[in-house]
């Protein structure tokens, strides 16, 4: 895996979501773009049980992705990552006492992969219960791991098919202390994913039904 940059594009004016998706996949399309079958990211959220009262309770965040599939990675708020294999589950079933399970915040990003010279590009309708809450593209440049080395490429790349929502540079980057992006696992592109899903937790995506 190369560096991954992950954005939101907003929903066309007077489209739905799936309009808007379908849109984006005909631009991919026309470039030249070959699909690659479907991707899925999903998020589900735990509240710490048992805090100093008084306190905010603290979040976890366990997120898997179809790229990755014998991994999930628990992102702790603010703090620090772990990936683990995928009977990570099954120990916060285990767990209950301690964490409990937003059932009603799980956020899901189903969509279609595509393949363009050396970039890889997935467009994902975003959900959660069951409404659609906005669009995800992700793009990686898979002969890359710096991104300062290739950011200008990406961007030129994406104005082709994104015009002007194209997203500034990934705040993800930038805490890179040898600026290397870390492909290895997914967990910048998951830090960029929960980033996006808790964006769209908070706001209304006018013309959101999934049809």
């Amino acid at each position: 895996m190369g560096v991954t940059c992950v954005c939101q594009v907003p929903v066309t004016e007077g489209k739905s979501v799936q309009q808007t998706v379908d849109v984006l996949h005909k631009k991919l399309e026309q470039l030249g773009a070959v699909k690659q079958g479907s991707f899925c990211v999903d998020c589900e959220t735990y509240h710490a049980i048992g805090n100093v009262t008084g306190q905010p309770s603290k979040l976890l965040y366990v997120m898997h992705n179809s790229e990755t599939p014998l991994s999930c990675h628990a992102l702790f708020e603010g703090g620090p990552c772990l990936t683990a294999d995928g009977n990570f589950d099954v120990l916060m079933l285990k767990l209950k006492s301690h964490f409990q399970n937003a059932k009603a915040h799980k956020v899901e990003c189903r969509g279609s992969r595509y393949r363009y010279c050396d970039f890889l590009i997935k467009v994902g309708t975003v959900t959660m219960s069951s409404s659609g809450r906005g669009i995800t593209v992700e793009v990686e440049y898979c002969p890359c791991v710096v991104p300062g080395d290739c950011w200008n490429l990406m961007k030129e790349f994406m104005q082709t098919f994104l015009g002007s929502s194209v997203p500034e540079w990934p705040s993800v980057f930038s805490t890179k202390p040898e600026g290397l992006y870390a492909p290895a696992d997914c967990v910048d592109t998951m830090n960029q994913y929960l980033e996006l899903f808790n964006k769209l937790r908070k706001q209304q995506v006018p013309g959101s039904n999934v049809r």
